[in-house]
């Protein structure tokens, strides 16, 4: 990929921002994989509670798009499976599995317990880390975020500049309803562990069941603890 500048992304962003503004969903995604960023976009997705009406809507525009899985080793089975299922069932032909460098690992003195030692260490080595490496070649990302997952993402922008490459969240602006709407609408298969309370999934150690509280979506993640976020979706100079 040629070096992008943060200048440049903006104006990206920026132009993008204008061209598109109170687009979303596919009528997004369309111009952004056909027409803006041809081969040089990428899907990221954890294959967690919502991420089925993001792969779908990117399935039905191009199934061939780069979906980049990050695959840190302590992910729920049920998602692994779910994961397979998915890519079956809407025909994903470029799924890229990404794991942690062992040299990473050695270097952290990781033996399976950093999560637990050292929470926001431990993301980095095993999701941010992996990111940068596998987002190289590519000019823009997109992502499932949503405002209404609350925290740091409420009034998530639509499209964004990050670290030299344009991001793009055409679900910011969907609501729980909406989404689930999707879900029945296009018959889509939810991820497993949502009919037990788990509305927000990440690595088995760190996510529990949401609580009960109104917008407490990402609530049983890292649980009991001030961490709300992995870092994937922070500029780099703020990954820890």
């Amino acid at each position: 990929m040629q070096s992008t500048s943060t200048t440049q992304a903006e104006q990206w962003a920026a132009d993008l921002e204008h061209r598109y503004a109170g687009m979303s969903g596919e009528d997004l995604l369309r111009p952004v994989i056909e027409h803006e960023f041809p081969g040089r976009v990428a899907v990221v997705s954890s294959f967690g509670a919502d991420s089925a009406v993001l792969l779908m809507l990117v399935a039905t525009v191009d199934p061939a798009v780069p979906v980049i899985f990050l695959d840190t080793g302590k992910h729920f089975t049920e998602t692994l499976d779910y994961r397979d299922q998915l890519v079956d069932r809407l025909g994903l032909s470029d799924v890229r599995v990404i794991r942690p460098a062992p040299r990473d690992l050695i270097a952290a003195g990781d033996h399976g317990d950093l999560w637990q030692r050292h929470p926001d260490h431990c993301c980095r080595i095993r999701k941010v880390l992996p990111l940068q490496r596998a987002l190289a070649g590519f000019d823009a990302w997109i992502t499932g975020r949503k405002s209404s997952a609350g925290g740091e993402r409420a009034g998530l922008k639509t499209i964004e500049a990050v670290d030299g490459r344009v991001k793009i969240n055409p679900l910011a602006a969907w609501t729980p309803a909406r989404i689930a709407a999707a879900y029945k609408v296009n018959d889509l298969p939810r991820h497993p562990l949502t009919a037990y309370g788990y509305t927000s999934i990440g690595c088995a150690p760190c996510t529990s069941r949401a609580n009960d509280e109104p917008d407490a979506i990402r609530s049983g993640r890292w649980a009991g603890s001030d961490k709300t976020e992995c870092g994937i979706h922070w500029p780099a100079s703020t990954d820890g």
